[in-house]
């Protein structure tokens, strides 16, 4: 059964029928010159809903009957404006109607739900888009280089010296120089170090060794001497963490893939012929 409503001729076809009752049920049937307008139980919830939605309470019979008159006015407009063919060549509505031919299609798409063998598919064909970021813990002593200039580099190293032999615990809080970041981060997703302290620092961290003071590492703020107590490596995610991601891109590459087999289906009944531009013709010898 499921196979069945996978098929793009069935979608097609429940395409074809949507649009034919949607037709039916804004009060259509007739031929283009219809002078009969159909006003069905479902089109007059529908307003009755809308009118309740936006007011927070049912319609009264006044305001329903103006509803109905709006309704009738406006498929009379419609008509009449389509007969003047003042619907051809506004880009408007044909964006509008496009947009709605394509939302059909892709709902006829997302009908069915992929299965549980299709997304761990496509998470095995993908699964670089939803790797687990590294995450690490650390411990960091700033030397401000425009602060000390050409000494930073040799206070760094004592400092170094220094830290090494205080250990994972060395008191930090009178060590180095003031910065607006903080001295400890618990366990923090590379990207978010990326974004703190730059990609050259996030790229050292990710490869330092872990359970030794090191440094100094470059940021844009100047000299960091760092302590990694711990670090996760990034891993490939099992299914259940990333379900709810990994549906959404199935779904969206399902919607994707039946409108361009609908408009390659389309285009088989239409020629389409492109006439040069006016530049190009005088250009031609």
């Amino acid at each position: 059964m499921k196979r069945w409503l996978r098929e793009p001729l069935v979608h097609f076809l429940l395409l074809g029928a949507a649009l034919f009752l949607w037709y039916e049920w804004r009060g259509g049937g007739g031929s283009s010159g219809s002078t009969r307008i159909a006003l069905g139980s479902g089109q007059i919830e529908h307003l009755a809903a809308g009118f309740e939605r936006t007011w927070q309470r049912p319609p009264g019979e006044a305001e329903l009957k103006g509803l109905l008159d709006d309704w009738v006015k406006e498929e009379i407009a419609s008509r009449e404006a389509m007969a003047m063919g003042l619907d051809r060549d506004d880009t408007v509505i044909r964006r509008r109607l496009r947009q709605k031919l394509e939302f059909l299609a892709e709902d006829a798409a997302a009908a069915v739900p992929p299965t549980g063998g299709e997304l761990a598919a496509w998470l095995e064909n993908h699964a670089s888009d939803y790797a687990v970021e590294p995450e690490i813990a650390l411990r960091q002593v700033f030397i401000s280089v425009d602060r000390r200039g050409a000494a930073a580099e040799s206070d760094a190293a004592e400092l170094l010296e220094k830290l090494r032999g205080e250990g994972a615990d060395a008191r930090l809080e009178e060590l180095g120089d003031a910065l607006m970041l903080p001295g400890e981060l618990e366990r923090t997703p590379k990207d978010q170090i990326a974004r703190a302290f730059g990609a050259e620092f996030a790229e050292a961290v990710a490869v330092a060794e872990v359970g030794r003071w090191v440094g100094p590492l470059r940021s844009g703020f100047g000299l960091h001497l760092i302590f990694v107590r711990e670090r996760k490596e990034a891993r490939r995610p099992a299914l259940d963490e990333v379900r709810s991601e990994v549906e959404r891109d199935v779904v969206a590459d399902a919607r994707k893939r039946q409108l361009a087999s609908m408009y390659e289906s389309l285009l088989a009944r239409y020629t389409v012929a492109i006439e040069p531009r006016a530049a190009e013709k005088k250009a031609a010898p």
